[in-house]
């Protein structure tokens, strides 16, 4: 699904209309002879001034028309000292107290930075999520009951946070707090909160409840939407949970699902469909859902907190120009081609803006596989566990995904209409330095197997054929129609090009070893975080690729014709990481793995410029852009 980018002028004509009255005209008679012209009579005396006459209506203001682009410059950064721990995910910001929020999943808390000096964050303190939830929930034994802070938003004085439960198939909390770190109230919400988002009025919260099952399938709670009804206060605080009951297998809504990608192991729809990410339209009357492992949106009318659709997004066919990718990571090479697979888009966070009218949602096409396990000490015992495979100490029960070269070795075939396009025999194709490393979707485009197998493993059984290639991820941003769910815009192959230019050899690398071309048969850079902001009468997305790093600058001022601005990387390739952090001293290597994105304006900004916070899970690092305007 490539768009062609174009742009499109119009010229506007303006066309005078004359009329005259209607009457009955008389006939015309001869012309007379012109007499000459007699001399220039004396100028009389200047009349009296007229009434002045009404003001016309004034036009509406147009935005600025000085042709203007930004930049990034990096500003400095905050490190904790703790790598590849999640310890700076989620970022927020409060301009009040210039105070950064950021969830640190390693302690379980969120960080207070003080950014009264961007260049240099410091730590203000800590809020102690789990044991606050504790000391005001009587249904809480203790803070131990309690799992990680995921996720935190601000509005105005009011800090929300979320936090699962230790055991993360139970119903988790959010917590509310003051900027200054007062502890409001907490409300139970649904399993493993995800996401918290507030409504642009602050009354509302919404939290998206994944509900993922346990490690070895046996328990998998429905996943839900909860709302927050803040109007009343803090001390009442009424909680409604949105499910997806009405789309399972014989209900009233089952037949509008269509292109959602469901479990093959899954009990229900309502508890395999697992909402991650949400954003909400500029009036607060609509919300937007990101499904990742299901690969859709769910779209909510927050005036009677229903759901209006559950759309699948499709498919990005790899084969089509401008949708090249690399698929090895063991060809040695930078080898991004066109190759016979399609690739899901998958998001993991999504944002919305304006335009014309409508509502746009742009999507990070990160892609993510159901891989369900549990720890074992040998085979033995993970076969009685009910493991179907045993792997150095993790014992398997759910996996979709596998390898193209291994496909075959299932005792399934691969029975591509156009491999001729693409290699000699399968044999060719399938090969290491080809498409045989790339990690596909064992149940998408498969049909005629003996026995499913797919609801136990996840992996093909003898005699299954399959007729297509389904990739996790697009390696892509991309921005939807947010009312018909309709593809406007994706960048097809931009990120590994773009990389592949800038970095060399270093492209497709992992998070937390530097080497290139690790990626390639996985993922790819592996886009995870977005964030829309206005700048200048334009809008802009920035777009953070987890594993290679980096983020990308695009102006998608114009939806169906998004530019490329800027690529800005602060890692630092030349070092060896593993040597950095076995010597605990890992400073120098950069910022590993940017997880959230938040963007804060000018006006709210400690030093008068407009600012971008990125928190990078792996190095554990908050890092602080500068975005510069160049007129």
């Amino acid at each position: 699904m490539w768009l062609i980018k174009s742009k499109y002028w119009c010229v506007l004509g303006l066309v005078a209309v004359l009329s005259a009255c209607d009457g009955d005209d008389g006939e015309t008679g001869p012309q007379g002879i012109q007499g000459e012209p007699g001399a220039q009579g004396p100028q009389g005396e200047q009349g009296i001034q007229g009434e002045q006459g009404d003001q016309g209506i004034q036009g509406i203001a147009g935005e600025d028309s000085t042709p203007s682009t930004i930049y990034l410059g990096y500003l400095g950064r905050y490190e904790s000292g703790e790598f590849d721990e999640g310890a700076a995910e989620i970022v927020s910001y409060d301009a009040a107290t210039r105070t950064a929020f950021v969830v640190n999943a390693n302690s379980g808390m969120v960080d207070r930075l003080d950014l009264s000096d961007p260049t240099t964050p410091t730590l203000a303190g800590s809020l102690n999520v789990a044991s606050d939830i504790a000391a005001a929930v009587d249904t809480l034994g203790s803070a131990a009951e309690l799992g990680a802070a995921n996720s935190v938003a601000l509005n105005g004085a009011t800090v929300a946070v979320a936090v699962e439960a230790n055991i993360k198939q139970d119903n988790g909390y959010v917590a509310f707090y003051q900027t200054d770190g007062t502890f409001l109230s907490a409300v139970e919400v649904g399993a493993l909160p995800d996401m918290v988002i507030f409504t642009p009025d602050g009354e509302t919260v919404l939290v998206a409840n994944e509900g993922e099952p346990n490690g070895d399938y046996s328990v998998d709670p429905e996943g839900s939407i909860s709302v927050i009804d803040l109007s009343g206060g803090f001390d009442v605080i009424d909680v409604q949970s949105i499910g997806f009951t009405d789309f399972n297998v014989g209900s009233s809504r089952a037949d509008e699902l269509f292109d959602v990608r469901i479990s093959s192991k899954s009990a229900s729809v309502a508890q395999d469909l697992e909402p991650e990410y949400i954003a909400v339209s500029e009036d607060g009357q609509r919300a937007w859902v990101a499904m990742q492992e299901n690969n859709a949106l769910a779209e909510l009318d927050l005036s009677n907190n229903s759901i209006v659709a559950v759309r699948g997004l499709g498919y990005k066919n790899h084969e089509i120009l401008g949708n090249e990718l690399d698929a090895s990571n063991r060809d040695d090479s930078i080898n991004i081609r066109n190759w016979p697979v399609r690739g899901l888009f998958m998001p993991d966070t999504i944002d919305a803006f304006e335009f014309a009218g409508e509502t746009w949602i742009v999507t990070a096409n990160e892609g993510d596989g159901r891989e369900y396990l549990t720890e074992e000490v040998d085979e033995t015992a993970c076969t009685a566990a009910g493991g179907f495979d045993f792997d150095d100490g993790d014992c398997f029960h759910y996996l979709d995904e596998i390898r193209v070269k291994d496909i075959e070795d299932s005792g399934a075939t691969i029975d591509l209409e156009n491999l001729w396009l693409y290699a000699s025999d399968v044999a060719t194709l399938t090969a290491d330095e080809n498409l045989g490393r790339i990690k596909v979707i064992a149940n998408m485009g498969v049909s005629a197997c003996d026995t499913d197998t797919f609801a136990t493993t996840g992996q093909p059984s003898t005699n299954c054929s399959y007729e297509a290639l389904y990739t996790y991820g697009a390696r892509s941003f991309s921005i939807f129609n947010g009312s018909t769910g309709e593809l406007i815009f994706d960048s097809g192959s931009d990120f590994e090009l773009i990389t592949a230019q800038r970095l060399g050899a270093d492209f497709n690398a992992t998070n937390d070893e530097n080497g290139g071309d690790d990626r390639s048969d996985d993922k790819g850079p592996e886009p995870e975080a977005i964030e829309i902001a206005k700048i200048n009468g334009k809008t802009y997305a920035f777009i953070g690729l987890e594993r290679v790093g980096g983020i990308m600058v695009y102006d998608i001022t114009v939806p169906e014709s998004a530019d490329f601005v800027q690529y800005i990387n602060t890692r630092d390739f030349s070092v060896d990481i593993e040597e950095l952090v076995d010597a605990d001293d890992f400073s120098t290597a950069g910022d590993l793995g940017p997880e959230s994105i938040h963007f804060i304006s000018a006006d709210e900004s400690p030093n008068g410029e407009a600012l971008l916070l990125v928190g990078n899970e792996v190095s554990g690092t908050t890092a602080v852009f500068q975005v510069n305007i160049v007129e």
